[in-house]
C-alpha cells in the first residue's frame, strides 16, 4: 500500500465493522482490535451494544474488565459470569458496578455459577435492579436467605432458579421465594440438605413446581434430607 492510501477495511462503514467484530469470541481479541484506531474502537463498542448474550465463563477476567464490557452492552438479555477453574473472578465490587449498567433492567437470564467471592451484598445489589429476570443460576455460591428474600421482592417474573450447593439457605427463604415468585416453574436444590418437609411445604404453595433432584421420594418417612452430590 502506497503512502496515503487507505486500507480496504478502513473504507468499511461502522455498521459493517461492528458486525465483523461481533463474530469475535475472545475478549482479548476485542481489546486488541479496539486499540487499532478510533474507528475500530467505535466498531467494537457498537458490536457490544448489539449483543443480546455475553458469557465470561472460562475466560480469565476480573471486576474491571467484566464491568467495562457489560456497561457497553446496552441490548444485553443474557449474562453469564460463571466461574471456571481459570475463569471469571467476580466479586461483590464487580456486581455493584455491573448493577449500574443500562442493560440490567432488561436481563432475562443471569448466571453467577460457582462465584465463590460474591456474597449476599453483591447479589442483592445486582438482583434488585434485574426486574425482568426469568432465569437465575446462583449455584455454588455462599448466599443465604437474605439473597432469597431480595430475589422474592425484586423478580416477579422469575421462572427458574438454581441453588445447587447453597448450603446456607433455609426453608424460610425458599417459602418466601415460592410465595412471591408466582411464575416460578423449577428450582434446583441439589446439595443443600434441606429437610423433605421443606419441599413438601413448597409443593403445598405451588403444586406444579418442579423440584430437583427428581429422585427424592417426598412420602418416604425414612428420608430426612436431600443428598449431597
Amino acid at each position: 500500500m502506497r503512502g496515503g492510501d487507505e486500507a480496504e477495511i478502513d473504507r468499511l462503514p461502522i455498521d459493517l465493522l461492528a458486525h465483523i467484530f461481533s463474530l469475535l469470541i475472545s475478549f482479548k481479541d476485542l481489546a486488541q482490535v479496539s486499540r487499532v484506531c478510533r474507528k475500530w474502537k467505535q466498531g467494537v463498542e457498537e458490536s457490544l451494544a448489539r449483543r443480546e448474550t455475553l458469557s465470561f465463563s472460562g475466560w480469565k477476567v476480573d471486576d474491571e474488565c467484566t464491568t467495562r464490557l457489560v456497561l457497553l452492552a446496552y441490548g444485553l438479555k443474557e449474562l453469564d459470569i460463571s466461574r471456571s477453574r481459570w475463569g471469571c473472578q467476580i466479586t461483590d465490587y464487580g456486581l455493584h458496578q455491573i448493577s449500574m449498567a443500562k442493560c440490567i433492567g432488561n436481563l432475562c437470564s443471569i448466571s453467577l455459577w460457582g462465584s465463590t467471592a460474591v456474597t449476599d451484598k453483591g447479589v442483592i445489589q445486582l438482583i434488585t435492579r434485574a426486574i425482568s429476570l426469568q432465569h437465575l443460576n446462583i449455584g455454588g455460591t455462599f448466599i443465604t436467605d437474605t439473597s432469597l428474600f431480595a430475589i422474592a421482592d425484586s423478580c416477579p417474573r422469575l421462572k427458574t432458579i438454581v441453588l445447587w450447593g447453597c448450603r446456607q439457605i433455609s426453608e424460610n427463604g425458599l417459602v418466601a421465594l415460592v410465595n412471591k415468585c408466582q411464575k416460578l416453574e423449577a428450582i434446583n436444590v441439589w446439595g443443600t440438605r434441606l429437610p423433605l418437609q421443606c419441599l413438601v411445604a413448597l409443593l403445598a404453595i405451588s403444586p406444579a413446581l418442579r423440584i430437583q433432584p427428581r429422585g427424592v421420594l417426598l412420602n418416604d418417612d425414612n428420608s430426612h434430607a436431600l443428598p449431597i452430590y
